[in-house]
C-alpha cells in the first residue's frame, strides 16, 4: 500500500471522482456512467494546492483504491472527501488515509465534516473524535404559493467585492473563515445571494435547484435568504437543502412552507465546537 499527496493534475482530479463513484455504487454493481462534475474536478485541485499535506491517494498494485480530501482553514480542520473503492473497504486502507489527512489537522482545536449515509464513514468519523450530529435533506419542487412576502429585508447578488463581508459570517459563525474557497465557489455555482441590513447579515450560495451554502447572523436573514434561493430555482427543476441539523427548524419550516420533503441524510460531525446556526453547510466546501 502507498499513500502519495493528490497532485494539482487533472488526471488526479479524475482519478479522485472516479473512485468517488465507485464508492457511491457500492459492492453489488459497477460505478454509475457519469461524467466528472466540474465543481467537484475543480474542488480537487483547488485543495491539493491550498492544502497539499491533507489531499492523499491509496495506491496498491498500481490501481487507486481510496483517497481523502481535506482543509485547514484558521483553526477549523475539515475533512471534503473520503471514499475507498468497495473491494477494499475493510481493509485499513480508510484508517490510514484519515490519520494521514488528520495530521494535517494537527494543532486546529475546531473540526467540521459533513458525513454521507455510509455506516463505515460514520464508524471511522466518530472514531477520530467527531461528535455525529444527526442530519436530514429537503428535496421537490418548490410550490410558489408558500413563499410568503419577503418583508422589508432586500437581497441582491454579491460577487468577489463581498469576501470581507463574507469572510465576517463565517467567523463569527464557525470561528474561521472560508478565505480561497470562496474564490472557488463564486468560480463554478450559478449565484451568491447578500443580505446586509440592520437586522443582519449573511449570504447563500445557489447552482440550479441546490442551495449550496447558507449563513446568516440571525434566523431573520436565514429565513429570508432560504426563501430567496428557493424563489429563484428555474420552473420545474427539483430543489435541494442538505445537511440540516436540530439546530436548523427555521429551515425545516421553510422547506415545509414551499412544500419540500424532509427524509434522513447522514451526519454533521463536529469537533470542538458547537453546531454553528442559522448555517446550512457545503458538503464539499463546509
Amino acid at each position: 500500500m502507498i499513500l502519495r499527496p493528490v497532485r494539482d493534475t487533472a488526471a488526479d482530479a479524475e482519478t479522485v471522482q472516479e473512485i468517488s463513484l465507485a464508492a457511491s455504487a457500492g459492492p453489488d454493481g459497477p460505478a454509475p456512467a457519469a461524467a466528472p462534475t466540474p465543481v467537484l474536478l475543480a474542488r480537487t485541485r483547488h485543495l491539493a494546492r491550498t492544502d497539499p499535506q491533507g489531499c492523499w491517494l491509496a495506491e496498491s498494485g498500481g490501481e487507486a483504491v481510496g483517497a481523502v480530501l481535506s482543509l485547514r482553514r484558521e483553526g477549523l480542520w475539515m475533512p471534503s472527501l473520503f471514499v475507498v473503492r468497495p473491494q477494499a473497504q475493510g481493509k485499513g486502507v480508510g484508517r490510514l488515509l484519515l490519520e494521514r489527512a488528520a495530521a494535517h489537522g494537527r494543532g486546529c482545536l475546531r473540526g467540521m465534516v459533513c458525513v454521507s449515509g455510509s455506516p463505515a464513514a460514520a464508524r471511522r468519523y466518530r472514531l477520530a473524535g467527531f461528535t455525529l450530529h444527526p442530519a436530514m435533506r429537503l428535496s421537490g419542487r418548490v410550490d410558489r404559493a408558500g413563499l410568503v412576502d419577503p418583508g422589508d429585508i432586500p437581497v441582491h447578488r454579491g460577487n468577489a467585492t463581498h469576501r470581507h463581508l463574507l469572510d465576517s459570517v463565517d467567523r463569527r459563525l464557525r470561528g474561521s473563515a472560508h478565505g480561497p474557497d470562496h474564490e472557488l465557489m463564486l468560480g463554478h455555482f450559478e449565484e451568491l445571494l447578500i443580505a446586509d441590513s440592520l437586522a443582519g447579515t449573511g449570504y447563500c450560495y445557489r447552482d440550479g435547484g441546490a442551495v449550496k451554502l447558507l449563513a446568516a447572523t440571525t434566523k431573520r436573514i436565514a429565513v429570508r435568504l432560504l426563501r430567496e434561493a428557493l424563489s429563484r430555482v428555474p420552473e420545474g427543476a427539483r430543489a435541494r437543502v442538505e445537511f440540516l441539523t436540530a439546530e436548523q427548524e427555521w429551515a425545516l419550516d421553510v422547506g415545509l412552507e414551499v412544500g419540500l420533503t424532509p427524509e434522513p441524510r447522514g451526519y454533521v460531525g463536529l469537533h470542538g465546537m458547537r453546531p454553528p446556526a442559522p448555517y446550512l453547510p457545503s458538503g464539499a466546501f463546509l
